[in-house]
C-alpha cells in the first residue's frame, strides 16, 4: 500500500513550509498549544490554510488507499514464515528482528555494498534474546535520527528545512514496510529504499554544503565527495550486469547469501527455463538441504526429476513435500493455511501417478484433496475430469467440469473439456455448443478449433463447412502450433472428399503423410482416394506403408488384394492378403469371401466351393455370396460331366 505515501510527504512539506514561514520551532509549539487548548485565543490563519491543504491530501490518500483495497480483494495477501520468519515468530524475538532490520535497511542506505536481490527466508537470523549485539545497532539508527530531528526543530534555518524534508523522505515511504502496520511477505527488500535514498542524498548533501560554510579543509571534503561518487559509481555499473538475466541476478545473491533457500530455487528455475534440468537439479536440492522443510523447494526437485523422467525420485519428493504440509485444526479453514502455490504438489503428484492407468482411482482422491482444501481450485477441477473420462466415469466428470465453471465461467478450457465429456456421450450438437463458446473467450484455442472442425466434418453439415475451414487454416498459421498440423491437413482433406473436390483432398492427405509418414487414416484414405481415381497402382506403395506401420489393418488390406486382383493380377499376394486378414479375424465375411474370388480365379473350383460355403455359413444372409456360390457350381457341373466321359472312354 505504499503508494499512498507520496501524499504523506506533500502533507508534510506543506506543513514545513507554514511552519518555516513563521518561525516555529520548538520553543513556540507551547504558546500554540496552550490557544488550541482553552480556546481562547482563535487559531493562526497559516493554521487554518494548512489543515484544509492537509485535509484534501488526506482525503487524497484514503481514496488511494481503498481502491488499492478493491483491487487486493479486499483482503491481505496470503504470506508464509518462509516470506517474512519474524512474522511467524513469538515475542519478543518478533519485535527484536522488527527493530534490527530497520537498522539493516539503515546499513544499507549508508553502506551499499553487500545487495541481494531477495532477503527472505534465512537470510537475517531471527534475534531471539536481549542480549544479542544486534540490538545496539536499532538504538544508534534511533540516536542518530533523534539528533537530527533535535537539530532540525531547535532552529529555524534552511539547513533545518532541509533536515526535516530528508527526515520525511527516510522515514515516511518505510513505514510500510516495518511490520508497523500489518505484517509484509518479506524480510528486507531494497526496492522499498528507493525514496528513502532521496531522503539520505538530501541529508548528504546539506551536510555537504554545511561543512563547506563552516570547514576549513574544502579540498579534504571535495576529495571525500569524489571518492563516494567514484565508489558508489563503480559499484552501480558492476551492480548492472548482476541484473543481465535472471540467472545472473540470483547467483550474484548467492554470493552474498547462501543460507537463503529460495535464491538456490530461482537459481534452478532459471536453469530449468534452459532445459538444464541436471544442473537445476542440483541448486532444487541444496535449497532442501538449507532449508529442509521448504515444501516448494520440494516440489520442485519432484518436477526436475519427472522432467528427467525420474518418476520414482519425483514421487518422493511430492510426497516428503505433502508430508509437509500444515495439518487441519479443528474450526481453521485448511485453504487460509495453506500457501495457493503449494497446493501444486497435489497436481503434480496425481498427473504423476495418472500415468499408470491401475492408479487412477489414486490420483483421483489427490485432486479431491486439493479441492477440499480451497474449493475455487479450478486448475485440480479440471484434471480431475481428465481422470474421470479416462475412468469412463463421464458423467461424474461432466458434473465435475461444470462445477469448475461455477467458479470460472470466462476459462476457455473447461468450456472445451465439457465439449469433448458431450462428444464422448454421442451428443455432437451439444460439444459443438462447448467448443464454440470456449472459442468467444480464446479465439486460437488450438484444440477446440481442431475438435469443432472434426465435428462440423463429421456431420456431414455443408452450411457449416466454411466455418470447419476457415478454423482449420486458422490453425496452420498459428505459431507455434500445439496440434499436430498432419491432423489439420487431414481434416482439410476430409472436407474436401465432402465437397468432392478431389485435387485439393489429395494434396492435404499427401501433406498429412509428408508431416506423418505413419498416419493411419491420412495413407488409408489417400491409397482409398487414388485406387477410386482410377490410379490403384499409385494407391498400392502407400498402402504397403500402411500395413507395414499397422500390419492389423484389415480395410488396408481389403484394399491391397483387390488390387493384386483386378490391377496387376498377381494372385499370390493377393491371396496372402485375405489370408493375413482371416489370421487377424477368423469370421471376417469380406476377406474371406475375397479368398473365395481368388481360388475362382485360378480355377480351383473345388475349394472355392468349400470357401464359399463357409462364407454363408457365416453371413446366411448376404446375397452376393448366395449369387457367387451358384455361378461356382453351375461352372462346376460341366467340368464334372467332361470328367466323367473321359474317364469312360478310358
Amino acid at each position: 500500500m505504499s503508494f499512498s505515501f507520496p501524499t504523506s510527504h506533500l502533507s508534510f512539506y506543506h506543513f514545513l513550509s507554514f511552519c518555516s514561514r513563521l518561525q516555529l520551532r520548538l520553543a513556540g509549539l507551547p504558546y500554540l498549544l496552550r490557544s488550541l487548548v482553552s480556546g481562547k485565543v482563535p487559531p493562526p490563519d497559516w493554521l487554518r490554510a494548512a489543515s484544509s491543504r492537509l485535509l484534501v491530501l488526506a482525503a487524497s490518500a484514503l481514496c488511494l488507499l481503498v481502491a488499492r483495497v478493491k483491487v487486493m480483494g479486499a483482503q491481505l495477501p496470503a504470506f508464509t514464515r518462509f516470506d517474512n520468519p519474524a512474522a511467524a515468530a513469538v515475542t519478543p524475538t518478533r519485535q527484536l528482528t522488527y527493530t534490527y532490520l530497520a537498522a539493516v535497511n539503515a546499513g544499507l542506505l549508508l553502506a551499499p555494498d553487500q545487495l541481494c536481490c531477495d532477503w527472505t527466508m534465512g537470510t537475517v537470523p531471527l534475534v531471539t534474546s536481549i542480549a544479542d549485539p544486534r540490538n545496539l545497532s536499532p538504538l544508534l539508527v534511533l540516536a542518530g535520527v533523534g539528533r537530527l530531528l533535535w537539530r532540525a526543530l531547535s532552529a529555524a534555518d534552511r539547513l533545518s528545512d532541509a533536515i526535516i524534508m530528508s527526515l520525511a523522505l527516510l522515514v515516511l515511504p518505510y513505514l510500510p514496510a516495518s511490520n508497523l502496520f500489518f505484517p509484509v511477505g518479506f524480510v528486507v527488500a531494497e526496492r522499498v529504499l528507493y525514496m528513502p535514498s532521496m531522503g539520505l542524498c538530501l541529508l548528504v548533501a546539506a551536510g555537504f554544503c554545511a561543512l563547506l560554510r563552516h570547514g576549513r579543509c574544502r579540498s579534504v571534503l571535495y576529495a571525500a565527495l569524489a571518492v563516494l561518487l567514484l565508489t558508489h559509481g563503480l559499484k552501480t555499473y558492476r551492480r548492472n550486469h548482476d541484473w543481465r538475466d535472471e540467472y545472473s541476478i540470483f547467483t550474484a545473491g548467492l554470493r552474498v547469501n547462501r543460507n537463503n533457500a529460495k535464491l538456490y530455487n530461482n537459481v534452478g528455475h532459471a536453469l530449468e527455463g534452459q532445459r538444464q534440468f541436471e544442473r537445476a537439479l542440483k541448486f532444487f536440492q541444496q535449497a532442501v538441504k538449507v532449508q529442509g522443510d521448504d515444501i516448494g523447494a520440494y516440489i520442485n526437485v519432484g518436477r526436475t526429476y519427472n522432467s528427467l523422467q525420474m518418476y520414482t525420485e519425483a514421487e518422493e519428493a511430492y510426497m516428503k513435500a505433502k508430508s509437509l504440509l500444515p495439518k487441519a485444526k479443528s474450526g481453521e479453514t485448511y485453504e487460509a493455511r495453506v500457501a495457493p502455490n503449494h497446493l501444486t504438489v497435489f497436481l503434480n503428484l496425481a498427473n504423476l501417478v495418472s500415468r499408470d492407468p491401475a492408479r487412477l482411482e489414486e490420483a483421483d482422491t489427490l485432486y479431491r484433496q486439493a479441492i477440499s482444501m480451497r474449493a475455487d481450485y479450478t486448475q485440480a477441477y479440471i484434471n480431475r475430469g481428465d481422470v474421470l473420462v479416462r475412468l469412463n466415469r463421464t458423467r461424474e466428470a461432466q458434473r465435475t467440469y461444470e462445477t469448475a465453471l461455477f467458479y470460472d465461467n470466462d476459462n476457455p478450457d473447461i468450456y472445451y473439456n465439457l465439449g469433448i465429456v458431450y462428444l464422448e456421450l454421442g451428443r455432437q450438437a451439444q460439444a459443438l455448443a462447448y467448443l464454440d463458446k470456449a472459442l468467444e473467450f480464446e479465439p486460437d484455442h488450438q484444440q477446440a478449433l481442431l475438435n469443432s472442425a472434426a465435428i462440423i466434418q463429421e456431420s456431414g453439415a455443408a452450411r457449416l463447412r466454411p466455418t470447419a475451414r476457415l478454423r482449420l487454416r486458422r490453425l496452420l498459421q498459428l505459431t507455434p502450433a500445439v496440434v499436430g498440423a498432419e491432423r489439420v491437413h487431414f481434416n482439410l482433406g476430409m472436407l474436401a472428399m465432402d465437397e468432392r473436390d478431389l485435387p485439393a483432398a489429395e494434396a492435404h492427405f499427401r501433406k498429412a503423410v509428408e508431416l506423418k509418414p505413419d498416419f493411419r487414416s491420412a495413407l488409408f484414405n489417400l491409397a482409398l482416394l487414388l485406387s477410386d481415381s482410377g490410379r490403384p497402382l499409385e494407391a498400392a506403395p502407400f498402402l504397403h506403408h500402411l500395413v507395414h506401420h499397422h500390419p492389423d489393418h484389415i480395410k488396408a488390406f481389403i484394399l491391397l488384394g483387390d488390387i493384386y486382383v483386378n490391377n496387376m493380377k498377381d494372385l499370390d499376394e493377393a491371396e496372402r492378403c485375405y489370408e493375413h486378414i482371416l489370421r487377424l479375424d477368423p469370421d471376417h465375411v469380406q476377406g474371406l469371401h475375397n479368398l473365395c474370388v481368388v481360388y475362382v480365379e485360378r480355377a480351383e473350383l473345388a475349394r472355392a466351393e468349400q470357401c464359399l460355403l463357409r462364407a454363408v455359413h457365416l453371413a446366411p444372409h448376404e446375397e452376393y455370396i448366395q449369387r457367387h456360390l451358384r455361378i461356382v457350381r453351375s461352372r462346376r457341373q460341366p467340368a464334372a460331366v467332361a470328367g466323367a466321359r473321359q474317364d469312360g472312354v478310358s
